[in-house]
C-alpha cells in the first residue's frame, strides 16, 4: 500500500460557493491524471491565520485565496513575491516542504497573458491604457501594464480619491480623470480596460461615453459574466479588436496549479467550456 500523500489544493474565501476555481483545478486535475483534489473552503475572517497555517498539515500544498482574504493573508505569508508586494495583496498560497508560506499574485500574469493571446498583436507601448474602476483587481492592472511598458496609464473611479491613492502609489505614469469625464481619457488609448463590476450581471450598466474609443485601440472586460458584456459588444461593432474576461481567470490560475501539482497546465477551449458550465 502506498503511503505517498494525495496533494490537495483549494480556494478560501468568503462566500465560496460561487467560484469557478474547483471546476477550473478540477478539469486539469483529470486531463493529467494527478490523485490531487482541489475544495473550495468558506473561512471567516478571524479564523483565517489559524486555517491557514493548520492546511499544510492536512495535506494541502497550496490555495487561491479570494475575496476578503487577498490582502489577509499577506501578514500571515512567511515570504511574498515582489509581484505581490506590489499589488497589495496575495491570490495564491504555496506551502513549501520547508514549512515556508510563500504568497505570490498571479492576477497581474494572467491579465497580461490573457490579452497577448486574445490579441496576439497587442503592444502595451504603443500608446495610452486607459482603466475603468480603482480597485483590487485595478492595481494588478495597473502595476502589469506599467511593468509591461506602457508610456501612460489613464485612470477613472467613481471614487476620485481611490483613484488619486492609486496615483501616489503608482508613480507620475498614472494619469486620473474624473468620473464625468470619463468618456474623454479614451481618445488616443491604445489599450482600454474595464477592471471594474459595471456591466457584470446584477451589477449597475456602465455608463461612460464612448464615442471616443478608436477602432485600433485592443478592449478587454474583466468581467466574463455575461461573456461578451455592453462594453466589448461596442468595441467589437467598430471595429477594436477584444478581449473578454474568462481568459484572464484561466491564465491567473496556471502557475499556482504549476506550483503545487508540477505539472504545467494548457488552456483550451475545452476549458473554457468546462469552466462556463
Amino acid at each position: 500500500m502506498s503511503t505517498q500523500r494525495i496533494p490537495l489544493a483549494g480556494v478560501i474565501g468568503t462566500p465560496i460557493a460561487h467560484s469557478r476555481s474547483p471546476r477550473l483545478h478540477g478539469y486539469w486535475l483529470r486531463k493529467y491524471g494527478i490523485p490531487g483534489h482541489y475544495i473550495p473552503m468558506e473561512i471567516a475572517s478571524g479564523d483565517l491565520e489559524e486555517a491557514v497555517r493548520f492546511l499544510p498539515r492536512l495535506g494541502f500544498v497550496g490555495v487561491n485565496v479570494t475575496i476578503p482574504h487577498k490582502e489577509h493573508v499577506m501578514a500571515i505569508a512567511d515570504l511574498v513575491s515582489d509581484r505581490a508586494a506590489l499589488i497589495g495583496s496575495v491570490n495564491t498560497l504555496i506551502f513549501r516542504p520547508d514549512g515556508k508560506i510563500h504568497g505570490d499574485n498571479t492576477d497581474g500574469y494572467g491579465f497580461l497573458e490573457n490579452l497577448r493571446q486574445g490579441a496576439s498583436d497587442w503592444d502595451p507601448k504603443s500608446g495610452p491604457a486607459a482603466v475603468i474602476g480603482a480597485g483590487g483587481a485595478a492595481r494588478a492592472v495597473l502595476s502589469s501594464l506599467i511593468d509591461a511598458g506602457a508610456p501612460e496609464v489613464r485612470i477613472t473611479n467613481r471614487t476620485k480619491n481611490r483613484a488619486e491613492s492609486l496615483q501616489q502609489e503608482f508613480g507620475q505614469k498614472i494619469t486620473v480623470y474624473d468620473w464625468v469625464q470619463a468618456g474623454n481619457m479614451l481618445d488616443g488609448a491604445k489599450t482600454v480596460v474595464n477592471a471594474s463590476s459595471l456591466g457584470m450581471t446584477g451589477h449597475p450598466e456602465m455608463r461612460i461615453p464612448l464615442d471616443g474609443l478608436g477602432r485600433d485601440a485592443v478592449v478587454t472586460d474583466l468581467v466574463y459574466t455575461p461573456l461578451e458584456t455592453p462594453l466589448l459588444a461596442h468595441a467589437k461593432s467598430i471595429g477594436c479588436r477584444t478581449v473578454d474576461g474568462l481568459g484572464m481567470l484561466l491564465y491567473q490560475a496556471a502557475p499556482g496549479f504549476e506550483r503545487w501539482f508540477d505539472q504545467k497546465p494548457e488552456i483550451d477551449e475545452e476549458l473554457r467550456r468546462v469552466v462556463l458550465g
